[in-house]
């Protein structure tokens, strides 16, 4: 089998290693430790300070996607969100359930996201924005500096889902003035799925979760900073998925964050590259270093996304709705050698 799947993705002989051992105890200093580490590395990874606080939920992104909504957004808040895709529009559901003023900048597959779209809701008063800087479901990367800018002018919160974007694309927390930002542990970290990270700013913290009313148990971000003070978590861990990211993080400290974004945007060059060779398209929106979209004009996308399966074992990521017969998302994340590369050119070359 082979994944140019955009989360899971191909793990690392490393992470493979860890995933054999047996699970240990968690409610102990040992544990404890480990958690306070990858805490510690990965503020250190997002560039963001010592002070920012952290919350390791054992649940998708979409679960992380949740408890940020629930835990610092109320009726009180008037929220702007960006929804150019599957992934947007499940901010906005969340704004729907939890009952968040908000008003949507909607695009259309293929537009780009530009400071028009923002101009049109500039006379508005907004507390928050909350968006997906990748939005993983067409391909396109967002402008993060045009969104901190405006956030900044309005004085709003930035809040940023980076679950896709993170260790491929350049992102600075504190530098670029995000005040709470989302990840994951099944994309760029190549690790099991599982774990999502919630880190917040220590402002954002103060003002607009420490003091909010419960709404949930489980996904109580409170509760999670609370805990995380000792290395621990208020239920039961992903403790396997946390031994893997600690080994990961360490990984990545030693290998070097700048190393590992150019060599995805290496790959993703690459590939790109060879696939307008073949005579397929790629959409002219920005484009994150973690996957390509592939659109295929004769509808036939899903017809070589099944091809690709059931002949050669090969997942590139299908899409969904309207775009199921037209794009096909092949991933550049996880442990990938340029060699799988060409193998899938020329798989797609013959099925075309």
């Amino acid at each position: 089998m082979r994944l140019f799947t955009v989360g899971p993705v191909e793990m690392f002989e490393r992470t493979l290693e860890v995933r054999n051992k047996q699970i240990p105890y968690f409610r102990c200093q040992e544990f404890s430790d480990v958690m306070l580490e990858i805490e510690e590395r990965l503020k250190i990874l997002l560039k963001t300070d010592i002070d920012s606080k952290c919350a390791i939920i054992t649940g998708s992104g979409s679960a992380a996607m949740e408890a940020v909504v629930s835990n610092s957004l109320d009726e009180s808040d008037h929220v702007l969100v960006i929804d150019g895709g599957s992934f947007g529009a499940r901010f906005v559901q969340l704004c729907e359930i939890y009952k968040i003023p908000h008003d949507v900048v909607k695009l259309k597959y293929g537009e780009i996201l530009s400071e028009e779209h923002l101009k049109a809701y500039e006379a508005n008063e907004y507390t928050a924005m909350l968006v997906n800087v990748h939005e993983t479901s067409t391909g396109q990367l967002y402008d993060l500096k045009m969104l901190s800018e405006f956030c900044e002018k309005k004085k709003m919160k930035l809040i940023v889902d980076a679950i896709s974007s993170f260790l491929s694309d350049e992102y600075k927390m504190d530098e670029m003035k995000i005040d709470c930002t989302i990840i994951s542990s099944h994309k760029a970290l190549a690790l099991a799925p599982g774990l999502s990270m919630v880190m917040m700013n220590a402002s954002f913290y103060e003002e607009k979760v420490k003091n909010k009313p419960v709404k949930n148990l489980y996904l109580n971000l409170n509760e999670h900073v609370k805990n995380m003070e000792r290395g621990q978590t208020p239920n039961t861990p992903a403790v396997g998925i946390c031994y893997e990211m600690l080994d990961m993080l360490r990984h990545i400290q030693e290998k070097g964050i700048q190393n590992i974004i150019r060599e995805t945007s290496a790959r993703a060059t690459k590939f790109r590259s060879k696939i307008k060779e073949i005579g397929l398209e790629i959409p002219n929106y920005p484009l994150s270093n973690t996957l390509t979209p592939v659109y295929f004009k004769d509808g036939n996308a899903f017809e070589i996304y099944e091809y690709l399966k059931n002949n050669y074992d090969i997942y590139v990521t299908p899409s969904g709705g309207a775009l199921k017969d037209k794009l096909l998302r092949v991933g550049h994340i996880g442990h990938m050698k340029d060699e799988y590369y060409d193998d899938l050119i020329m798989k797609m070359r013959e099925v075309l």
